[in-house]
């Protein structure tokens, strides 16, 4: 998976409108007006955002890593989801509610809501410009206090551990710049198959990366993580690169909604490019303990044949599980009895998938693009299934 800078984060396609109890249209369009007036200078009011709220609450700031580079474009990613699905209760309380489940590991306090709605109004309002009005700034209010009620709630009823202590008991790297560490939990996360979670490794204290799990929840606590070091990773070169066994990690957390439906009636189909087979391959060793399955085809690509390091894997649960089936794509190369191209090329050269529930996850950009010529080939948007934080 890649890092994008803040500026640069992708918009997907916006959803059809649909009725959100509480967001009147009026609301919806002042939200996304003067988004689309901020967006173009994300960078500046990420940084204008922190500072601003560092500076109305300083004991915050020891909350967070040195370097915020990350946390800015997290936080970023996260106000383009809202903007995006605020007129659909049904996928942003959710999301709402997974993110006050998670900032618990932070150590939040109630008058840090406050201090950081102060900071984004602030924000807003110098970044807007002329569009900025008394009525933009009641929808951005209304906005907020939903966001804080909504994780709030969340958080307030959650009972678990705010993260779990887990051990590293196997480093081993596959190529220079992708590693498998698995760890063992003090008491086992309660992740689904295909969810990912936020971790801190020693290396980097309080500079927390969400990474998915390879495999489904264990009796013995055990996780497999699949690591790429991205250029710019702090945190994921220094799993790959240092990590040692004993050292000990905290998981935060599970998050996400990336599963197989086995009641939909529908097959599926899966997309995942690089690293980003580990929640896929989770699903598959799940439904591998089931004898009935909805048929499932899977494209798992990569710049080269190398970057399918998994796909020995992944073809050995196809061959003891007949409804599934596994189709590598190697964009910059030609290898016999595999596709060519890019996971977009590869997919849409075999029709729609009208009929299928879609999972992806990758970089952004291949979300993007495979979203992009999925929809313009026919694929119903609400048949698409992927999770916000893709990339770190």
């Amino acid at each position: 998976m890649t890092a994008d800078a803040v500026g640069s984060y992708p918009s997907l396609p916006d959803r059809q409108p649909q009725p959100y109890p509480g967001a009147a249209a009026t609301t919806v369009r002042l939200i996304r007006e003067s988004y689309a007036q901020i967006q173009p200078h994300a960078a500046e009011f990420m940084q204008f955002f922190y500072a601003m709220f560092f500076a109305i609450a300083p004991d915050s700031r020891e909350l967070f890593a040195v370097n915020m580079e990350a946390q800015r474009n997290r936080f970023w990613r996260a106000l383009v989801h809202i903007v995006q699905h605020v007129d659909r209760s049904d996928e942003l309380i959710p999301f709402l509610h997974q993110l006050g489940r998670d900032h618990r590991k932070f150590g939040i306090l109630p008058q840090h809501y406050g201090a950081m709605g102060t900071a984004l109004i602030t924000a807003l309002k110098q970044y807007a410009g002329p569009a900025w009005t008394p009525q933009v700034e009641k929808a951005w209010r209304d906005t907020y206090n939903l966001i804080v009620k909504a994780m709030h709630e969340a958080a307030d009823a959650e009972s678990g551990p705010a993260w779990w202590t887990a051990r590293v008991v196997d480093h081993r790297r596959l190529t220079w710049d992708v590693a498998v560490v698995q760890v063992v939990a003090d008491r086992p996360v309660p992740y689904r198959a295909g969810q990912y979670v936020s971790v801190e490794v020693p290396q980097r204290p309080r500079l927390w990366r969400y990474l998915s799990p390879a495999n489904a929840p264990r009796p013995d606590g055990s996780i497999e993580f699949h690591i790429r070091a991205v250029p710019g990773g702090s945190v994921s070169r220094a799993i790959v690169g240092h990590t040692q066994i004993g050292d000990i990690w905290r998981i935060g957390t599970p998050m996400g909604v990336m599963t197989v439906d086995r009641e939909s009636g529908r097959d599926v189909l899966m997309v995942a490019g690089g690293t980003g087979t580990a929640p896929m391959r989770a699903i598959l060793e799940e439904l591998s303990q089931w004898g009935d399955n909805p048929e499932v085809t899977m494209f798992a690509g990569g710049r080269t044949r190398s970057d399918l390091h998994d796909l020995d894997t992944l073809t050995a649960i196809a061959a003891t599980n007949p409804w599934l089936k596994v189709i590598p794509v190697v964009e910059r190369q030609r290898v016999a009895g595999m596709e060519q191209g890019t996971l977009a090329d590869a997919i849409t050269r075999f029709g729609a998938w009208a009929d299928r529930d879609v999972l992806i996850c990758g970089s952004p950009n291949m979300i993007r693009a495979t979203v992009s010529r999925m929809l313009v080939a026919g694929t119903p948007l609400d048949h698409i299934t992927h999770d916000p934080f893709t990339l770190d």
